[in-house]
């Protein structure tokens, strides 16, 4: 492995602040943050034959393979800015895409430094989840513990009245924390078992969360 090449996973369930701390990383570590979601939105918009395939599945409702993910993954690696590392936010998924990314990486003469788990209980999980509003007036967003409107159920901007959208009830945010749970927590013990795993508290602020995973990433 080049000795300054650094790829790192960063887990943690829904609402952990993942996208935030991969964000924050990537610019300090002038590495890039690659996340699943952003990989398959360039390639539909781009039409690339990934997408294309991707999005045949999609609209059949069934899930994308994971090859066709991995291909997404293989490609965006192979750019010249990953060329001294990422960070992987979103993917692996399940135990199986973390086989293809470890063969992935060796293929490209690299491995895996480090899977920092970002820990948070469910109950905050659900806090920080299911605590959106939006004004369906103006569009503006509200969260009832970060920001919250200075009149409950009121817009600040234009009066209009607040809403909770479907994917922002705790019903559902519920759904997305059983679902992780079932699907990606199982990459915890298979990352601890190799050696890579290193436990995050994601309850402080996000500047506490930022200078543990540095330490942690320096130590290296």
């Amino acid at each position: 492995m080049p000795s300054d090449a650094l790829f790192l996973v960063l887990l943690g369930g829904p609402g952990a602040g993942k996208g935030t701390q991969a964000e924050r990383l990537s610019e300090i570590l002038g590495i890039p943050q690659v996340s699943t979601g952003e990989l398959f939105r360039e390639n539909l918009k781009k039409e690339t034959e990934l997408g294309l395939l991707a999005k045949g599945y999609m609209e059949r409702g069934e899930l994308v393979p994971d090859e066709v993910t991995v291909g997404m993954v293989r490609e965006r690696l192979s750019r010249a800015d990953a060329r001294k590392g990422a960070i992987l936010d979103g993917f692996p998924r399940t135990i199986a895409q973390a086989e293809a990314l470890e063969e992935l990486l060796v293929e490209m003469d690299h491995q895996l430094a480090v899977v920092p788990n970002i820990q948070v209980p469910d109950d905050v999980l659900l806090a920080r989840l299911a605590g959106r509003w939006t004004c369906r007036k103006c569009g503006a967003m509200y969260h009832q513990l970060f920001s919250p409107p200075q009149e409950e159920g009121v817009c600040d901007r234009c009066g209009g009245e607040l809403y909770q959208r479907p994917d922002d009830t705790p019903d559902t945010q519920k759904h997305r924390i059983e679902v992780y749970k079932e699907q990606t927590a199982p990459l915890i013990d298979y990352y601890r078992e190799k050696g890579l795993l290193a436990e995050v508290d994601g309850r402080p602020g996000i500047d506490k969360i930022q200078a543990e995973l540095l330490e942690i990433v320096r130590g290296l």
